[in-house]
């Protein structure tokens, strides 16, 4: 798989060090873009400059180390905007850099704040924040340092995106007491006058994407149909035009001369850029290999276009690593901005994904991605994506990719709870963690085992992937011979306790009031099956992770002691310092590649050994 420059041993390293362009948005002109990069070994932020092909770095450590959230430029083009935290715990604060790399602090409260929106004018700033308990909105006065909360909502406000000539925003929150749904608002821009535009059915969600040019139309998404679909909403006239429903399709940005609009289409694991012509509902696919491309810097006033039929787009495959290009829309023709690096590693050589499908226990058909190595080892491995709403996706995942290089089989399946299916399969999965979609988990093992060659089969994940990873070793013990749960969930009801608000609502929507159904948290809670757990376990958490705090990995790692397990012995613990929920910190990244690697070579029979 490798180059002969890179020895086996030194892959690792190798794949975690290689950089990767973050977050691009072009200048309100179009002549530039900013992103965040990490070829000196940590994310910096940088300015490509169209005409001349400089790339400069504005920073030097001031950015975060883990990229999580959006840059944004100041309609003047003479600075961006960024979010900061401390170590990972994502209570961000809103910066601001400019073109000489002076960096200046321009909101810090108490809290989450998330970049939302700048004004076309450039005096204010719109921002989320949940300092007031739930995330609301706010709005900050750049000129004069003042700032003032625009709504006040029992649900999270998300979504916001201002008008074009900065008297209106929308935003999506929800007002009724069904958790599951979410309305479109448009309002003045000082959060007055607050208008529910009812876009499809209660109970669906729905949610802005962009303002159309004129000011007059807003392009809005909507699952009352099950798919998610794209439609103009006429704010005139309160009539909707809908483009699509044949595949789950989401809204990004209004061309510039408002004749039609990008979206993005998810198909078998891939996603497919597109383009809708408004006047005669035909879409057009870009000319890109499949895989994962998207539009960046779209969404919260993030602009994607250099000029107007130029578009950013950043492409990867399962098997090629992510590039930066303008695409002309016209000519379906693009130029490379930022191309991928591989170090000495041969670009040729890795792993594609297959698309494959198995049934679950109740006849569910499952859909998901096979790495197979040239030379397998007699190991394989579940990889279970985070969420429950997230998917697997035919991206490049150094990840997956130096553990196929090791000789793993790895299965990476997209259980009820997914998205990319419709609402109803995404849907699948509430009021019912660690049910149906856990079955659908194990059952990948069961697949996996079932392949010729293959005689045991370890299961890993993050987030809710590490949920799954704690679930499936106390739930179907019979399964598995070893898990990795990286910053995973093990104790629901704690979990609840230690929320951030936007988060106690999310737990609300999928599992119900906590202190009604107490009894449910506890029993779906990896914690209350400890005693079940056969198959060693590694454990990796950040100290500072605000998700999923470092308190759901210690809970288990005293539950195993009192078990009568030994660290070292039938489990690893390992808590990673100055992190959050994951990392794109290229040392934690070596670090955690480096505790995984060595955690299955001890503790699989059949693991490969180096050397």
């Amino acid at each position: 798989m490798t180059d002969a420059t890179v020895e086996t041993d030194d892959v690792l390293e190798t794949l975690a060090s290689l950089p990767e362009v973050r977050a691009p948005v072009a200048s309100p002109d179009g002549g530039r873009v900013a992103f965040y990069y990490d070829e000196t070994g940590r994310n910096e932020l940088y300015v490509l400059d169209l005409e001349t092909g400089a790339r400069a770095r504005l920073s030097d450590g001031e950015v975060p180390r883990a990229v999580r959230y959006p840059i944004r430029w100041h309609p003047d083009g003479d600075r961006l905007f960024f979010h900061r935290d401390e170590g990972g715990d994502e209570q961000n604060d809103v910066f601001s850099i400019d073109l000489e790399g002076a960096v200046d602090r321009v909101v810090g409260r108490d809290g989450q704040c998330v970049l939302a929106d700048v004004g076309p004018d450039g005096r204010y700033l719109y921002y989320a924040s949940d300092a007031r308990d739930q995330l609301n909105l706010y709005r900050h006065d750049l000129e004069s340092g003042e700032f003032e909360q625009l709504t006040a909502y029992d649900q999270p406000v998300r979504g916001v995106t201002v008008g074009p000539v900065g008297d209106r925003i929308a935003y999506a929150t929800n007002e009724s007491d069904d958790l599951d749904n979410q309305d479109v608002y448009v309002a003045d821009a000082d959060g007055s006058n607050a208008r529910n535009l009812e876009v499809g059915d209660h109970g669906a969600e729905a949610s802005p994407a962009a303002w159309h040019p004129d000011g007059d139309r807003l392009l809005v998404s909507d699952n009352t149909e099950d798919l998610t679909r794209c439609g103009v909403y006429d704010l005139a006239s309160d009539e909707v035009t809908w483009y699509g429903g044949d595949a789950e399709e989401s809204p990004v940005e209004f061309l510039p001369d408002g004749s039609g609009f990008l979206a993005l289409r998810t198909r078998r694991a891939a996603v497919v850029p597109i383009r809708y012509d408004l006047e005669d509902d035909s879409a057009i696919e870009l000319d890109l290999p499949e895989g994962v491309s998207s539009y960046p810097g779209s969404m919260g006033g993030g602009n994607p276009f250099l000029e107007d039929e130029t578009v950013l787009v950043t492409q990867q495959t399962s098997s090629e690593r992510k590039r930066l290009l303008a695409y002309d829309l016209a000519s379906d023709e693009s130029e490379v901005l930022v191309d991928a690096e591989y170090g000495g590693l041969a670009p040729d050589s890795f792993v594609d994904s297959e698309y494959v499908t198995y049934e679950s226990r109740d006849g569910v058909e499952i859909g998901a991605l096979l790495y197979e190595p040239a030379e397998p080892s007699p190991t394989g491995i579940v990889h279970v994506h985070g969420g429950p709403h997230g998917q697997s996706r035919r991206r490049f995942s150094p990840y997956v990719q130096f553990l196929v290089q090791r000789g793993y089989t790895v299965l990476q399946p997209n259980y009820r709870g997914s998205v990319g299916r419709g609402r109803e399969f995404k849907n699948r999965v509430r009021g019912d963690w660690g049910g149906g979609e856990q079955a659908d988990v194990a059952n990948a093992g069961r697949w996996l085992a079932d392949r010729e060659g293959i005689e045991d089969v370890a299961v890993m994940g993050g987030s809710y992937g590490g949920y799954s990873a704690f679930w499936q070793l106390v739930s179907y013990p019979e399964v598995w011979s070893a898990g990795v749960a990286r910053v995973g969930i093990t104790d629901l009801l704690a979990l609840y306790e230690e929320s951030m608000p936007h988060f106690k609502t999310i737990l609300e929507q999928q599992l119900g009031d906590p202190e009604e159904n107490a009894d449910f948290y506890r029993e779906r809670s990896p914690l209350t099956h400890v005693e079940n757990i056969e198959a060693p376990i590694c454990i990796v958490h950040g100290v500072n992770d605000p998700r999923c705090p470092i308190s759901q990995a210690r809970l288990f790692r005293d539950a195993l002691e009192a078990k009568g397990w030994t660290e070292g012995e039938e489990f690893a613990y390992h808590e990673l310092g100055a992190e959050g929920h994951g990392s794109s910190d290229i040392e934690q990244k070596i670090r955690t590649f480096e505790i995984v690697d060595e955690f299955l070579g001890e503790h699989l029979p059949t693991a490969p050994r180096r050397g």
